[in-house]
């Protein structure tokens, strides 16, 4: 008796837990190989993050990172990556309003190292100097993206 109120008990503590973390999808294009290695002008970097999350099953998300990192000279391509990042995650018994913020926060902090690592590997493989990505602040991704949902709803409700 005592264990299965144990059990009850445990299963009703909130929860979470890395089911697993995997490259969901990684593309490389250098367009204008081999020419393009012989240019000796510096590259532009330009990097696009995104971030998105769904529900496979009660209490069970697929959280992914997709990270875009285009390197060109004037108007050439060096160099194009794109990686998506994903996990599973385990989130139990957490208050509705607080699974957001898990699935737009604390996940994202944990696939970016992935993510970070899958996008040089891909540059370094392709023959050019790594592109080490600077640390985001998923936090304040996350209040930026709500502010703007709220923006676009008020001015909704105004037309």
């Amino acid at each position: 008796m005592a264990q299965e109120d144990n059990a009850a008990q445990e299963q009703a503590q909130p929860g979470f837990s890395i089911e697993k973390i995997y490259v969901k999808d990684a593309s490389l294009e250098i367009p204008n190989a081999p020419q393009i290695f012989t240019d000796r002008t510096q590259p532009q970097v330009s990097i696009e993050l995104g971030n998105f999350a769904q529900v496979l099953e009660e209490g069970v998300f697929e959280v992914a990172i997709k990270v875009t990192v285009t390197s060109k000279i004037e108007d050439k391509t060096v160099f194009l990556v794109e990686v998506t990042q994903a996990g599973i995650f385990q989130i139990r018994n957490v208050p509705e309003e607080n699974i957001e913020m898990i699935a737009g926060i604390t996940c994202p902090n944990i696939l970016f190292p992935y993510a970070r690592e899958a996008v040089s590997d891909l540059v370094v493989r392709a023959g050019f100097q790594p592109v080490l990505l600077n640390p985001i602040n998923f936090e304040a991704l996350f209040a930026q993206q709500k502010q703007q949902q709220a923006e676009a709803a008020q001015s909704a409700t105004k037309q």
